[in-house]
């Protein structure tokens, strides 16, 4: 009698993730959707289908693309502001009773971004592609960084209050404006310094960013103390001396 064939082995079937596993799924790929191709080049079908989950469950978890937009700045943003407003505290508390330098205020917004362990996780390049992309969008950066960063970038700004008292306020503004646009140039990775300097510089080296830029925005607001109206005056303003 023949022999019956065997039968193949079934394929185990893959288990359907959790419930958290498909909301972090989801984040992470709105948010490689959302830094590769705007706002409004990404569709729900888009970041379903790079997630592996079933197409109504973006909306289901988030809502609208709007508010998984919003979720996806916030996860990471929560991180950040936590681990610069700590640097900032410690270099507070480090240059009591005399208020902090400018290059200790500066570093403690830089280096929490453009250095440590979490750099190793892709997500984060993409994260910081989102965050050049909304500072660089009238409809996005008014809102979402004024929503999630003000708070806390004005505490730098009373830092550096304490740190350059002779500093004109518009001064102080604009040379932040400054600071913001070389970091929002250098979180986005775009490749350009790589091309313009033949290799020498890259622009996915971020601690090397970062170390540049301390010392330039540095010179940068301490140049601008200097050429305030009042640094000026008192320059020019005679040294009386006692005679006898």
């Amino acid at each position: 009698m023949k022999a019956a064939p065997a039968k193949k082995a079934d394929t185990p079937k893959k288990d359907a993730p959790a419930k958290t596993d498909r909301r972090t799924a989801i984040l992470d790929a709105a948010e490689a959707e959302f830094s590769a191709h705007g706002y409004d080049g990404v569709t729900l079908r888009a970041i379903a289908t790079r997630a592996g989950v079933d197409l109504a469950l973006p909306n289901y978890y988030f809502g609208p693309k709007q508010q998984l937009f919003d979720a996806v700045f916030l996860r990471r943003a929560e991180m950040l502001n936590r681990w610069r407003e700590e640097a900032l505290i410690a270099a507070i508390s480090a240059a009591k009773p005399a208020p902090p330098s400018v290059e200790a205020i500066v570093r403690a917004y830089l280096e929490p971004l453009l250095k440590g362990p979490h750099l190793e996780e892709p997500g984060w390049k993409n994260y910081y592609a989102l965050v050049a992309y909304v500072n660089n969008s009238p409809g996005w950066g008014g809102r979402l960084m004024a929503q999630h960063f003000d708070p806390l970038i004005r505490k730098f700004l009373d830092a550096l209050r304490l740190a350059l008292p002779g500093m004109e306020e518009k001064d102080l503004y604009w040379g932040y404006h400054c600071f913001s646009g070389a970091l929002t140039l250098a979180l986005a990775q775009t490749g350009r310094i790589d091309f313009l300097s033949g290799g020498l510089c890259r622009s996915d080296d971020l601690a090397d960013a970062c170390e540049h830029m301390v010392h330039f925005i540095v010179g940068g607001f301490e140049a601008a103390e200097r050429a305030a109206p009042a640094a000026l005056t008192a320059r020019r303003k005679p040294v009386r001396t006692k005679t006898g």
